[in-house]
Formats: structure tokens, C-alpha cells, sequence
């Protein structure tokens, strides 16, 4: 099938809503165990539907699809590790699979040597599907532009109570924008993450696609949410407005990777190539608000540039290695919060 025609057919599902339930074949009988593969994915309907079900037209592969939260995901192949049920996480910070790594199996994708630098780890363990800036909103309805600007403005105390965050323990876009405001701020981490948990009031929201409709709806007045985010529902006619916060943010990719011990190892490589081919970071770009993470597709003209941002150098690493320390730490802080 050809670049264009791929592109279209995606499209094509995308608008139609044609891609159909998860995990579910055109073919009337259950497929050959050597035909299939298990995906875990964190990505809402719209983005791996279509992905999932072109990839199956394209390969003869029927896919399963298990979603959830990337933390809960993640647990659940630990958990799984003597006996692997995922063939492939499919979605979720970078720096919340670093913290899983021992759980993947390297594999270089196909066209690897594309991908931007600074996206691709050294040892392959994961492989970026898009760039995702972290940015502050606002309701235009409640707030003046100029009054939200950065990290500390959003600590300031003028918005106390009234802020929109998934809780960072459970949502990965959520922790890496956490784990973003600790490196653009100076000063001791659990200091500003004691400042955070403040200004929350305690309360957090369940779900990371909770943010936007919060501010927009005006029970919040600003939130923290991700670039692609915010595009979309200010798309749809969202009364929100855009931050890129002053102190500077982080454009982390989210990944996918390859489960050690995956129960169908090569149907597993091929969905990781495929995920991450033109065709596909084509649309990550027309029709997700997303970054591509390889070198020959255009951010497009909707996207601010991204030398215009303030990218920090987000220590993915270090992140990682928070992980444990903060999921222990931000429940007390947030109880703290809600009794005081």
C-alpha cells in the first residue's frame, strides 16, 4: 500500500469512527496463536484505533488491545513477568518505562537511525511515538491572558483550589509534568511538590483527559496538561488558552516497547516499526496535534516551533528514578493537604 493511500485509509478511520472495538478481527474465526499479539496500551480510542486496525489490514495480524493507565499497565507486566501475557506497551512516558526497563527487550526499529536526537536511548529498550510538550491552561471566560505565565505564577496562591492536575501517582503525563515543574524551579524538590500539593488543596483528578474539561467547564480556572491536549479541545471550541511556561518545559516522548519474554516476539517488532514509520508519524502530526519523533516529518504549521518553547533538558533517568520515592511521598502530602 502506498505512503498516500495508508494515510488516507487512516484518515478515513479517524473521521468515520471505523476502527471498530479493540482487539476485535474481520475474520470470522479466531486466528492461529502465530497471528496474533497482545498490545497494552495507555493511548485513548482515537489514537490506536485506527493505528491498530490499519496495522492488522496492513499485516494479517489480529491484535488485542488491553488499555488502562500507564502506571496500572505497567504494574500489571510486573506482575505478568514469569509468565508474560503483553506482547507490547504501546504508550506512556518515557521515563515511566525507564522505571520498568527490566521488563522490556531491546529492539531497534526499522528506520531507528530517523528518529530526532536526543529521542532514541542508547540501548534501545524503548522506542519514542511522539513528542509531547507540557503546558499550562487557562479559561479565557475566567482569567486574563498575562495573569497565568509559568511554573511559579501557577504556585503563586492565586489559583489555590482552583487547579486542574491528574493525580501525578497514577497518570504518567501527569508525572512528567510534575517531575518538569521540579526541574524548571529552583530550590529542594519535595519543597515545591510540599508548594504543589498546597495549591491543590489536596484534591487531584482521576483521569489525565479530566484536565481540559475542568478548565473549560470553569470548576477549575487553570490546569497542567499536555500540548496535544489543549490543541484538540481548543479545536473543538474549548473556551481555553495555552501557556508554554516561562521557566521552560519539557517535550518528553511517550514510547513503546518490546516485553521481555513476549509470548509472539515478531509480531510484536512488527507493530513497533510500523507505529513509528512515516506513514504513521505522518498522522501523529495532521491529525493527533502530536510531535513526530522522526527527522523527515514536518511538525506542521499549527505547532509552535520548537526552538520557541524553552525546552529544558529533562534528565528522563533522574525522573525514573524519582518514581518510587515520589509515589510514596505525594499521598502524604495530599492527605496533609485535605485535613489541614
Amino acid at each position: 500500500m502506498g505512503r498516500r493511500c495508508l494515510i488516507l485509509a487512516l484518515t478515513a478511520l479517524l473521521l468515520t469512527g471505523c476502527a471498530g472495538s479493540p482487539g476485535q478481527s474481520a475474520a470470522t474465526l479466531a486466528p492461529a496463536e502465530s497471528d496474533r499479539v497482545v498490545i497494552y496500551t495507555s493511548h485513548k480510542e482515537e489514537v490506536y484505533g485506527p493505528i491498530v486496525k490499519e496495522f492488522e489490514a496492513r499485516t494479517g495480524i489480529w491484535a488485542e488491545v488491553v488499555t488502562g493507565g500507564t502506571n496500572e499497565l505497567l504494574a500489571r507486566i510486573a506482575g505478568e513477568a514469569d509468565a508474560p501475557v503483553c506482547d507490547v506497551i504501546f504508550g506512556g512516558g518515557v521515563e515511566s518505562l525507564t522505571a520498568y526497563e527490566r521488563y522490556f527487550q531491546p529492539y531497534a526499529c526499522a528506520e531507528a537511525d530517523l528518529i530526532r536526537p536526543g529521542l532514541r536511548p542508547a540501548d534501545d529498550l524503548w522506542t519514542p511515538f511522539s513528542s509531547l510538550p507540557v503546558v499550562l491552561i487557562y479559561n479565557t471566560k475566567l482569567v486574563s491572558p498575562g495573569e497565568l505565565t509559568g511554573w511559579e505564577s501557577l504556585l503563586s496562591g492565586r489559583w489555590s483550589g482552583s487547579i486542574a492536575l491528574a493525580d501525578p501517582a497514577v497518570s504518567g503525563s501527569s508525572y512528567t509534568a510534575a517531575a518538569t515543574m521540579l526541574c524548571a524551579l529552583p530550590g529542594d524538590d519535595w519543597d515545591q511538590l510540599d508548594r504543589l500539593a498546597v495549591q491543590l488543596e489536596g484534591r487531584v483528578l482521576p483521569d489525565s483527559g479530566d484536565v481540559v474539561a475542568a478548565v473549560a467547564g470553569g470548576s477549575c480556572r487553570v490546569g497542567v496538561t499536555l500540548e496535544e491536549t489543549a490543541l484538540k479541545r481548543q479545536a473543538q471550541g474549548a473556551d481555553i488558552a495555552i501557556v508554554y511556561p516561562e521557566e521552560g518545559t519539557s517535550a518528553v516522548p511517550d514510547g513503546s516497547a518490546l516485553i521481555a519474554g513476549a509470548p509472539h516476539p515478531d509480531n510484536a517488532r512488527a507493530f513497533l516499526d510500523f507505529a513509528q514509520s512515516r506513514d504513521v508519524q505522518e498522522l501523529v502530526v495532521s491529525q493527533f496535534s502530536r510531535r513526530s519523533v522522526r527527522t523527515d516529518v514536518s511538525d506542521g504549521d499549527a505547532l509552535p516551533p520548537a526552538d520557541e518553547l524553552a525546552l529544558i533538558d529533562y534528565p528522563v533517568r533522574w525522573a525514573a528514578e524519582l518514581k518510587d520515592a515520589f509515589s510514596a511521598r505525594w499521598p502524604e502530602l495530599l492527605r496533609e493537604e485535605a485535613l489541614s
